[in-house]
């Protein structure tokens, strides 16, 4: 819910009722300012976003800060936590260090190196990801891939190294910071159906990210239709993990490449495989939208099939009631309640 008004202070007694501008529009943490609503934050808030977004990323979009998040309950409000950087996600002694580079010395150069630092003491890539999963093949690294179980790859491609909005408690962050020595992506489409050729025991490929609906419609076919070609029969389950069902619905409804993007869904079903849209959620508020609902419809009405699935998170979800409207609303609409996950 988003209120009108005139000056800094929104109210719950007015709310937007017209219909949502249908062109995405990112902010970042050079840009945020250019929102009207960064006018209605206290100065404190101001401050954490724009010195904890030099470590870890911040991304939104005007959707997000129209349709989902209440102004008047800042900074408690769940999208807003669950966008929107805070001063606890740093110890307090590396936050006033860094908050003193940032806003007092204004030096770039000190800034970059102890943000480095930081950065690399934060196990940007927990569990050994960047080794102990990666396939080989002729004995040297397959760009993007992860052979993560025996019958299941996922794939990272390079065009879908990005979000329509972060999420702070993303643990794939390293992909949006610049640490290209620890970033996952591949860039070439011919690559995984290759790989995949080699290896009949897989079944299952995760298409990842990043998110791979930032892509436009032509850029996911180039991945996706390789496999249905003959030589891949043994792979039986496509999926795709995204937050645009709840960050940017229009991808499935408005935009311009929405059609195509559902006639592609069709096309891989038709082909015998079954396409699953792993959509992540993480509040009972994103799937309120008349256009997010639209978007599971269209999703459902392809074949495809829309498995809802998001983490616990402290300030954003632990209410159970959120979580029973989110099924409920999902189910309702055809969507399948796929998992929570307890950290």
């Amino acid at each position: 819910m988003l209120s009108l008004f005139t000056g800094k202070e929104p109210t719950v007694s007015a709310l937007i009722t017209e219909p949502f501008s249908p062109k995405f529009k990112p902010y970042t943490r050079q840009t945020i300012q250019q929102a009207r609503q960064w006018e209605w934050l206290p100065e404190e808030q101001r401050e954490a976003v724009q010195v904890v977004s030099h470590v870890l990323p911040f991304r939104t979009n005007e959707y997000v800060l129209d349709q989902l998040i209440d102004w008047n309950n800042i900074p408690d409000d769940p999208i807003y936590r669950l966008v929107f950087p805070h001063r606890d996600m740093l110890p307090p002694e590396q936050y006033a260090h860094l908050r003193d580079l940032v806003l007092v010395q204004r030096d770039k150069a000190a800034i970059d190196a102890y943000v480095h630092g930081l950065r690399l003491g934060m196990n940007p890539h927990p569990a050994g990801q960047m080794t102990h999963n990666v396939p080989r093949v002729n004995d040297a690294p397959v760009r993007g891939l992860q052979h993560k179980y025996a019958q299941t790859v996922l794939f990272f491609p390079s065009a879908g190294q990005t979000c329509h909005a972060y999420c702070t408690f993303c643990f794939r962050w390293p992909q949006f910071v610049g640490m290209d020595d620890m970033k996952f992506d591949a860039r070439e489409s011919h690559e995984l159906a290759g790989y995949l050729k080699l290896h009949p025991e897989v079944t299952d490929v995760l298409i990842t990210g990043g998110d791979p609906m930032i892509m436009n419609t032509r850029q996911l076919a180039a991945y996706l239709e390789p496999l249905l070609e003959p030589g891949l029969e043994h792979i039986q389950n496509i999926r795709i993990g995204t937050k645009a069902v709840a960050y940017w619905p229009q991808r499935f409804v408005s935009d311009r490449d929405a059609d195509d993007l559902m006639r592609l869904f069709e096309r891989i079903v038709k082909a015998g495989k079954n396409l699953a849209v792993m959509g992540h959620y993480s509040h009972a508020v994103e799937l309120r939208q008349d256009i997010a609902q639209q978007a599971v419809k269209r999703i459902v009405s392809t074949g495809a099939t829309l498995r809802m699935q998001g983490p616990l998170i402290r300030h954003i979800n632990e209410d159970p009631n959120s979580w029973a409207e989110l099924w409920q609303t999902g189910t309702r609409l055809g969507a399948i309640p796929y998992y929570m996950f307890v950290e």
